[in-house]
C-alpha cells in the first residue's frame, strides 16, 4: 500500500539537498530505529515534494506545505511507522522544520496486468555490489543486460519476503522493461543527463551508485507489478531509490486515513 504524509513546513525557504534520499532515510532511522528497518526491508519512498527554488546549496522549500510518499506490502510496517512519527511535534529534516499533520492512503481501483507503464519518482538502480567502480558502470536501458540485472533483483527480493511460493517464483519467468525511447531520444537532443551517479549509505559506509530516471513498460506477471508498485524497483529501494508510479494517475484516489488529534493517544491501525 502506498500513503501520503502531508507536512506543515515551519521555515519556509529552507533547503534541501537535490537529492535528499539519505536524509529521508535518517528520518526512518530515528523514528523507528535501525534495527526495525533492517528486518524490514520491503518498503520505499519518495524525494520530498513541494513548491521548489532551485539555489546553490540545493532545493529551496516555499510552499505552506510538503508531501512525503511512502509504500510498502507490509501493512504493520506503515502502520507502526507513522504511530511512531505522530509521536513527534516537529522534525528536523535537513534545514526544514516539519511538522506531520495528516495522512492520506492511496487507492488504486485499477487491475494490476502484464503490461503497466510507469515513471521513476525517484532513481532507478540496477548495480549494488561492494565496488564502488562497478556500481557506478553505465547500461543503457535499452540493453538486454539491464532488464536481466532488473529481474534477478526483483524475484531476489520477492523470494526474501517470503510472500511468494517457490513454485510462484519460477511462474514470474516472463520480465521485460521497455524504456520510453521518444523520452530518452528528446533528452539526449537537449544534452540533458537521465543517468547520474548518487551516494547512499550501505551498512555505515558511503556507496556511490548509478540512477536512472525515465518512464518505461513493464511486461511482467501481474503479481511481479503489485510487488514493483508497493516496493520499488531494482536495487537499495529501502534507501529511497527506484520509486516508480503509474503513468497514467486517473485511476488514484486519496483517502485521509489519520490526522493530527491535539491531547489524543488515539493510534492508526490499519
Amino acid at each position: 500500500m502506498r500513503i501520503r504524509i502531508i507536512f506543515e513546513l515551519k521555515n519556509k525557504g529552507a533547503v534541501l539537498p537535490f537529492h535528499h534520499q539519505k536524509q529521508i532515510r535518517a528520518l526512518f532511522r530515528q523514528v523507528v530505529g535501525e534495527d526495525y528497518l533492517t528486518d524490514n526491508q520491503n518498503f520505499n519512498f519518495s524525494g520530498l515534494k513541494g513548491q521548489t527554488k532551485v539555489g546553490r546549496e540545493g532545493l529551496h522549500y516555499f510552499s505552506k506545505y510538503v508531501t512525503l510518499v511512502c509504500s510498502s506490502i507490509d501493512k504493520e510496517f506503515i502502520n507502526y511507522f507513522i504511530n511512531k512519527l505522530f509521536d513527534y511535534d516537529n522534525i528536523l529534516l535537513g534545514d526544514l522544520l516539519l511538522e506531520p499533520i495528516y495522512v492520506e492512503k492511496e487507492v488504486n481501483d485499477r487491475e494490476f496486468k502484464e503490461s503497466m507503464r510507469y515513471l521513476c519518482l525517484s532513481p532507478l538502480v540496477v548495480l549494488n555490489t561492494d565496488s564502488n567502480e562497478k556500481n557506478k558502470e553505465f547500461i543503457h536501458p535499452t540493453l538486454d543486460k539491464f532488464s536481466d540485472f532488473l529481474y534477478e533483483s526483483t524475484m531476489l527480493r520477492m523470494e526474501r519476503s517470503k510472500l511468494y511460493t517457490s513454485q510462484e517464483i519460477e511462474s514470474f519467468y516472463k520480465f521485460q522493461i521497455i524504456p520510453d525511447k521518444i523520452y530518452l531520444d528528446k533528452i539526449h537532443k537537449k544534452e540533458k543527463k537521465f543517468a547520474r551517479i548518487y551516494t547512499t549509505i550501505k551498512q555505515g559506509r558511503i556507496l556511490e551508485v548509478r540512477g536512472y530516471t525515465f518512464p518505461f513498460a513493464l511486461y511482467a506477471h501481474p503479481k511481479v507489478q503489485e510487488f514493483v508498485y508497493n516496493c520499488g524497483f531494482g536495487e537499495l529501494t529501502a534507501n529511497g531509490f527506484g520509486m516508480p508510479d503509474f503513468v497514467d494517475t486517473g485511476h488514484i484516489t486519496k483517502e485521509v486515513i489519520f490526522e493530527k488529534q491535539i491531547n489524543s493517544k488515539e493510534k492508526l491501525k490499519l
